[in-house]
């Protein structure tokens, strides 16, 4: 009789350390599941999201006016945004991948750079007060210069915003082709690269450059503040129009991601938050961008030689 008991207890006592056993191996799966599982829904949910911006204007300026536009969007998309300011145009291409960028605001000929080179999917562009949502290059003078022709310009100081621009660059050396100057870098005197349209402005207004070529919409929102733009500059040729900077992001972003920021930020002029922000930028509001829209900047390029998807902006 105890031998039965005791037999009957050893089967018990087996059964429950079997149960154990399999709750314990129930328990370190669920507790596996739940640390992949983070893994996974980052993949297609990313943490927080990179967005790049072309140095436009000085790096501090550039990044204070897009700093309420971001934080707004990752409000509304509810994933953090980081801003990473590029010193140079072309930096944006050369290192989007390195510095880990999901998208960038691209300017039309760093774009379509990017749209080649890259891979990168076009969302939303500005559409400014006024209704434009393209802008357009400026090469300009001071007034009084007698500065018109070809030899007018020879042994002159010309300012260049950078290699990786349409406004800054590629209108300039189809605009000195037209004029007869096939290589500029023997024609003036000397030639240099601002950096940003603001400082090529400014060196030509304050003398330290004779000729200069910048966007529009920054020549002009410069002479809105400073009436000596207008007053005291001369536009000598404009391009054709070209995509306003563009939000694009890389190819392979989950297709919930790009829909979220292109659905809030085609929304964003709909609530008053959202508006008010966009007018402190100058901004109606933001309208679809596809890779058609660059069309014109490639043809461009192709005028002068360019081909957008081997172009080394460093060595030209």
């Amino acid at each position: 009789m105890n031998f039965s008991r005791r037999q009957q207890f050893s089967s018990t006592a087996t059964i429950g350390l079997a149960f154990l056993v399999m709750l314990t191996l129930f328990l370190i799966g669920c507790d596996q599941q739940e640390q992949t599982t983070p893994v996974q829904q980052s993949k297609n949910n990313p943490q927080k999201l990179t967005i790049g911006l072309i140095p436009e204007q000085d790096i501090f300026t550039q990044k204070k006016r897009y700093e309420p536009l971001l934080a707004q969007l990752s409000k509304e998309i509810g994933v953090p945004i980081d801003i990473r300011i590029l010193p140079r145009y072309g930096n944006i291409i050369d290192n989007f991948n390195e510095l880990g960028l999901d998208g960038a605001f691209f300017g039309s000929f760093t774009g379509a750079m990017a749209i080649k080179k890259l891979g990168v999917e076009p969302l939303v562009r500005p559409q400014y007060i006024g209704g434009s949502s393209t802008y357009y290059g400026m090469v300009f003078v001071r007034k009084g210069s007698g500065i018109r022709t070809a030899e007018d310009m020879r042994n002159k100081q010309m300012v260049f915003v950078d290699r990786a621009t349409t406004a800054g660059y590629l209108l300039p050396l189809s605009y000195f082709r037209s004029l007869g100057i096939d290589d500029y870098k023997t024609w003036f005197k000397e030639y240099y690269f601002s950096g940003t349209h603001e400082d090529a402005i400014n060196d030509v207004l304050n003398g330290l450059a004779d000729i200069g070529a910048a966007k529009n919409t920054v020549f002009y929102r410069m002479a809105a503040a400073n009436n000596r733009v207008s007053k005291e500059l001369e536009i000598l040729a404009t391009s054709p129009h070209v995509p306003a900077n563009s939000l694009a992001v890389r190819g392979d972003l989950p297709d919930e991601v790009k829909q979220s920021l292109k659905k809030q930020l085609l929304e964003m002029h709909q609530s008053l938050e959202g508006k008010a922000i966009l007018e402190d930028l100058k901004i109606e509001k933001f309208v679809e961008t596809t890779v058609d829209d660059y069309q014109p900047v490639l043809d461009y390029a192709a005028g002068i030689g360019l081909d957008l998807q081997t172009y080394n902006y460093l060595n030209n």
